[in-house]
């Protein structure tokens, strides 16, 4: 990894000849890190380098010490650029599908969404379940029907779907119900670690925020739950990787249509930077599908695409910037603005609607019919002429806004956002207190054992992330680094949007969903610690070492909360040494 992004020298003339005297501004913030122009400075990186930055490669002394030859290294070095996240991808899925179905209960919000989900896979609806079926269900669910009454529910559908075809194919059962999501949980480290890589230019930068967020605490026990949240974040994550994909692409086809001089050098041209069509841009629409899959799983999706819409715009000013253009904002409004749009939103929404099929082809969900029966009792009303679904739909969605902004019933474990990237208050979503002999629970302990299954993100790692975000943040402003930016864009839409309903009832889960970015800011700031490129040796290993301590702490750190994020019973003791804030108890 390099220390300066290639992109933070947007803007400049690659060749420059002369240095400008740096400005009183420049001067200004020398304090804070930004690196004016000035006789020292580092030499400027080749256009070309700017628009599309190489991939780093181990230096020749690193294969030197590991006895690889070059031919050897460079198979090695193309096949560890999936072979690494393959191999991290393998873990995460060891660890997220051991005992996957222990605990053998409904733990917390699973007695809402295993049940709606087996009703929807089945029915195309949710059903009305009565009461106190959970124990049914863990007895003999073969016995259990599915209701044909409608059922009043205030999520969208595509994470039900997700956790019904888990049900589906391995029955009604919690392994049945959490094996989606433990899927989907397992895939989103295989995308971070491509993410990262493609993101970071470094295959062992990306393995590396692959492996944090492997061993995130509350990634994991989200895995291994059948909630909506950790399926929201999936769909979240392969938008920005579309996304990173795509403004790649577009960079390439800049470069491609710029000029060269004499001596092959790739120069910036303001004609061909404001006027060149970008053409067909099949990731962006991508990352509409999956906005939309995303916002109909819970409707904070929305922020997301919003956040991420202002984003992809914001790159694409930023590489006609780089190509030449002289006024990148007016040629984005002119060529490319109407495209993201339409990209974007309109196949978010149509995406949003799909996942609606199930309701819109029955007759019996709820509010499926409001349309129609409130045109026989007012005679039609100013929005008749629109399709009876439609309407019903939009009423639908209007309930269930009521409900969400006016959601205030105080719950034990609901904690504010402001505290959730300290781990305030986790939310346990099982506990129970075997006796000694039973239950798993050691037969010598002198009390009852703890069993629980606690949603706590992995001390060590959160608070690292406390560091690393103010790092991406300061890199983002005073180094223009877009990578900052674009880490600090996914936690902003993940997370900000929360502090405009402090009155409702909101829980630390939630987070789930920005975790991935920590991830990626943690393994940024790792990557400055170990130093960049043509750092003096004892640097780097001292780097190294120290950032390589961080990391065994941390892996260190979720296996010693192992016990509380599976359910495994241990003595009570014990259990109170993991508790290392009142507030977690």
């Amino acid at each position: 990894m390099t220390s300066t992004a290639p992109e933070a020298l947007e803007g400049q003339h690659p060749m420059a000849e002369t240095v400008a005297e740096p400005s009183s501004w420049q001067r200004r913030l020398r304090r804070f890190g930004y690196p004016p122009p000035g006789p020292d400075a580092a030499p400027p990186i080749g256009l070309r380098e700017r628009l599309v930055p190489p991939y780093t490669r181990p230096s020749a002394r690193t294969w030197s010490l590991l006895g690889i030859g070059p031919g050897p290294a460079e198979r090695l070095w193309r096949l560890m650029a999936w072979g690494g996240p393959l191999l991290v991808t393998a873990v995460a899925g060891l660890l997220r599908f051991w005992n996957l179905g222990k605990p053998r209960a409904v733990i917390f919000d699973e007695t809402y969404y295993a049940k709606d989900s087996w009703a929807l896979i089945n029915q195309g609806y949710e059903g009305a379940w009565p009461k106190d079926i959970d124990k049914t269900i863990l007895q003999d669910p073969d016995s259990v029907l599915v209701p044909t009454d409608p059922g009043y529910v205030v999520h969208p559908p595509m994470g039900k779907w997700m956790i019904g075809l888990g049900e589906k194919l391995f029955g009604f059962e919690p392994f049945g119900w959490r094996f989606m999501v433990a899927l989907l949980g397992t895939l989103s480290v295989l995308m971070l670690c491509r993410i990262g890589r493609r993101l970071f230019r470094s295959t062992f930068l990306g393995c590396l925020a692959g492996l944090l967020l492997a061993v995130d605490g509350l990634h994991f026990v989200m895995s291994r739950t059948a909630l909506l949240d950790q399926v929201l974040m999936f769909f979240v994550l392969a938008a920005f990787g579309c996304l990173v994909l795509d403004r790649d692409r577009t960079r390439k086809r800049l470069a491609a249509a710029l000029p060269e001089d004499e001596e092959g050098v790739l120069r910036p041209d303001a004609e061909v930077a404001e006027s060149l069509r970008l053409g067909w841009r099949p990731w962006r629409i991508a990352a509409g599908v999956s906005l939309g899959l995303a916002a109909a799983t819970k409707w904070n999706g929305l922020y997301v695409m919003v956040a991420f819409g202002l984003l992809t715009v914001l790159w694409d000013v930023g590489g006609r910037r780089t190509a030449g253009a002289v006024r990148p904002y007016l040629a984005v409004i002119r060529k490319d603005l109407l495209p993201a749009f339409v990209s974007v939103v309109p196949v978010a929404l149509a995406t949003y609607l799909a996942t609606w099929t199930g309701w819109l082809v029955s007759d019996k969900g709820y509010f499926r019919n409001w349309a129609a029966e409130q045109d026989k009792l007012t005679g039609g009303g100013t929005w008749s002429w629109l399709p009876d679904w439609l309407r019903s739909l939009w009423h639908y969605e209007t309930e269930v806004y009521t409900f969400h902004v006016g959601l205030t019933s105080p719950h034990t474990y609901q904690s504010n956002p402001w505290s959730w990237i300290v781990l305030g208050r986790p939310v346990s979503y099982f506990y129970e207190s075997p006796a000694p002999g039973t239950k798993g629970c050691p037969a010598d302990t002198t009390e009852k054992c703890a069993q629980e299954v606690l949603a706590l993100g992995t001390p060590l790692l959160w608070w690292a992330a406390c560091f690393a975000v103010l790092y991406v943040l300061w890199r983002w402003a005073f180094r223009r680094d877009w990578r900052a930016g674009a880490i600090a864009c996914g936690i902003a839409a993940g997370w900000l949007p929360w502090f405009l309903y402090q009155e409702r009832t909101i829980f630390l889960f939630y987070a789930v969903v920005f975790v991935p970015f920590l991830c990626l800011a943690v393994a940024m700031m790792l990557g400055a610690i170990i130093g960049p490129r043509g750092s003096s040796e004892r640097r780097r290993t001292f780097g190294t070492v120290a950032a390589g301590c961080l990391v065994l702490l941390i892996v260190w750190n979720f296996i010693y909360f192992w016990p509380i994020y599976t359910g495994t019973p241990i003595p009570m003791d014990q259990w109170r040494n993991r508790m290392w804030l009142d507030t977690w108890v």
